[in-house]
């Protein structure tokens, strides 16, 4: 497999062959499934929101098969310490020589796929531990450095509702996951689908389609997508325009936005774009690649005030009327 090619075209095979040995293992959710593997293809992490059972982990679980990765889950609890992700420090002792020394053992962290399942269930502290693995694929311990697999990945599950003993992630956390990807109920068939499987005979192993080697080549064919001047314009309009405090921000924003999205926004729009138009085995972005994604990049990045609770508006409602304020390339 490491000799093939990996090209659009590739791409677009490779998406196809995944989806259809997810569909072994995955009844329904075809768009939040098509979310995730754009930002898989694209190097980018993943939250996923849904209610218990929406088969958040089963989804994240799924692919490592199918890619060859390397999957660690972690369970988010309120006594999660941060040592217990990425690894703690022991003193060893030779039982010849008498002598010490400190021995680094690695946390579940040093995998190609984390799953970090019902992340906001642990304080900030624990949750901030992913930080600098997310954002430099690294983990520093007493001054000494250790590189993560690559390719390297977190899919952080969380509930979408407010219960006891929850802890929302601070928005500089947010900011590193690409897509916030909702899970919701299935439809009446599909969940009847569920519960004819769930008492059947079970399913076979999934087949490889990829490897991490593939993955890693197919993310420097999708930054090699390129990007329109004037779709890179109004990606940063659109972003502009979320901004409560600035001079860009639309009516709405100044309404119903306690903060915006930044920059972060803007990069992750145009890279989540390229996935899109590469796995479609396209070199080129358009207008649809960019409003397919703009919802899973933005529905974490902006903050909603009180008046926006008070008069039920909800993010995506705003995301809605983005579209509408913005004017598109050629629209002007």
């Amino acid at each position: 497999m490491a000799d093939r090619k990996v090209d659009v075209a590739f791409l677009k095979e490779a998406r196809g062959r995944i989806l259809q040995e997810l569909r072994h293992a995955i009844v329904g959710h075809a768009e939040p499934i098509d979310q995730v593997l754009t930002a898989f293809f694209a190097g980018g992490h993943c939250l996923i929101t849904g209610v218990p059972g929406a088969a958040k982990t089963l989804l994240i679980a799924s692919l490592a098969p199918i890619l060859e990765l390397s999957f660690k889950r972690i369970q988010f609890t309120p006594d999660l310490m941060p040592a217990d992700i990425t690894g703690t420090e022991l003193l060893e002792e030779d039982q010849t020589s008498g002598h010490r020394e400190l021995k680094f053992v690695k946390g579940p962290i040093f995998a190609n796929i984390v799953m970090a399942d019902e992340i906001n269930r642990t304080p900030p502290k624990t949750q901030a531990a992913l930080l600098e693995a997310m954002q430099e694929k690294q983990v520093t311990m007493s001054g000494t450095t250790y590189p993560l697999p690559k390719p390297f990945y977190v899919l952080a599950t969380q509930i979408p509702f407010e219960q006891e003993g929850t802890y929302p992630l601070p928005e500089a956390q947010q900011d590193r996951f690409m897509f916030n990807v909702l899970m919701p109920y299935l439809s009446e068939d599909e969940e009847v689908e569920v519960v004819s499987r769930a008492t059947g005979t079970g399913l076979g192993a999934l087949k490889p389609v990829i490897t991490g080697a593939e993955l890693a080549e197919a993310q420097q064919v999708i930054r090699d997508v390129e990007v329109p001047r004037e779709l890179s314009a109004y990606i940063v309009d659109l972003v502009a325009a979320t901004r409560p405090d600035e001079s860009t921000a639309a009516d709405f924003a100044k309404s119903y936005i306690a903060w915006g999205a930044g920059l972060r926004a803007s990069q992750n729009l145009v890279l989540a774009a390229k996935s899109r138009a590469a796995l479609d085995a396209r070199t080129t972005a358009n207008l649809k690649d960019v409003q397919d994604v703009l919802t899973p990049v933005l529905r974490h990045r902006i903050g909603l005030n009180f008046r926006a609770e008070v008069d039920r508006v909800t993010v995506e409602d705003l995301i809605g009327r983005l579209v509408k304020h913005v004017p598109a390339p050629g629209k002007k």
